[in-house]
């Protein structure tokens, strides 16, 4: 039987995420609205000003969502990740995003067990021979890397290896661990790390918006590969981004037809407990689309 605590927690839930959703659509509309008053409208400055004015409070209204999902999120995941211990990768992601992400995730119940903050050259196709080749130097004794030569794939592989525990396994060393994030570190593709690294039973990666340049779909299908492989191991992972542009790595993630769990969004609050909430779902064995962006199938899992 549902009980009136669950029901309210999950209609609240929706709410949120929807109004979020709603906002967020709404302002990414306006420049364009913006630029074409000014350039449509015969001596149209009181319509810019009027879309000025109304940008401004969808803006705003963002902002007064963001907060209010902010401080009723530890309540929506209370519970949710009670007693796992998550391993936190960020990759080009704001570190703002990244301490929201694993403040929620302690909120859940669960336990950060790692924080590893990767640099963009792990993205960089100048470096990806570099970081083939040290993916395969730093690979922990009785681990595999995969059959693969995307070097973002290879990287999953090496971090999975060091970092997660295995179902059907014994977790890994905490030295070695330690030793991989080291060595990464010393070719520039790591921060040192700080404090032992425990091995974590889940992972979830932290990315920024799309990238740019000529390489940009190369760099996002990097990132993308490093989560999917990073899902292979222990129980899983999810990747959570700021948008879900082709050139970013949640939409290169949805645009391999992979089954890894993304979350579009994780600069709001909404994104943030969706992303917590996802991780949920992973340790469940279950995966899904979640955000505002393309491809996803709702704003947040079935709470």
């Amino acid at each position: 039987m549902i009980s009136r605590r669950y029901h309210r927690i999950a209609l609240v839930t929706v709410f949120v995420l929807a109004l979020a959703a709603g906002v967020v659509i709404a302002a990414v509309g306006l420049p364009q609205r913006i630029v074409s008053g000014a350039t449509d409208a015969a001596g149209g400055s009181g319509e810019v000003e009027q879309l000025r004015a109304e940008r401004d409070t969808l803006a705003a209204q963002q902002r007064s969502t963001d907060e209010f999902t902010m401080r009723i999120a530890p309540e929506l995941v209370r519970g949710k990740l009670e007693g796992v211990p998550v391993t936190v990768v960020a990759l080009g992601a704001d570190p703002a995003d990244t301490r929201a992400v694993a403040e929620l995730v302690t909120a859940a119940g669960g336990q950060v067990a790692s924080e590893v903050e990767l640099t963009p050259a792990v993205t960089d196709p100048a470096r990806a021979d570099q970081l083939r080749d040290l993916s395969a130097q730093l690979l922990p004794s009785g681990a595999q890397l995969p059959a693969s030569s995307e070097p973002g794939t290879l990287a999953g592989g090496l971090l999975g290896a060091a970092l997660l525990a295995p179902a059907d396994g014994p977790a890994p060393d905490p030295q070695q661990a330690g030793a991989v994030v080291a060595g990464l570190a010393g070719g520039g593709f790591a921060a040192p790390p700080a404090g032992e690294l425990v091995p974590g039973r889940l992972a979830v990666v932290v990315t920024g918006g799309a990238y740019d340049g000529v390489d940009a779909a190369g760099s996002a299908a990097t990132a993308a590969g490093l989560a999917a492989e990073l899902d292979r191991r222990g129980a899983g992972a999810v990747l959570a981004g700021r948008d879900a542009s082709p050139h970013g790595a949640v939409g290169a993630a949805r645009g391999s037809g992979g089954p890894l769990s993304a979350v579009d969004g994780v600069g709001t609050g909404a994104g943030r407990v969706a992303t917590v909430l996802a991780l949920a779902e992973r340790n469940a064995g279950r995966t899904g689309q979640y955000g505002s962006g393309p491809g996803a199938t709702s704003p947040v899992p079935a709470v």
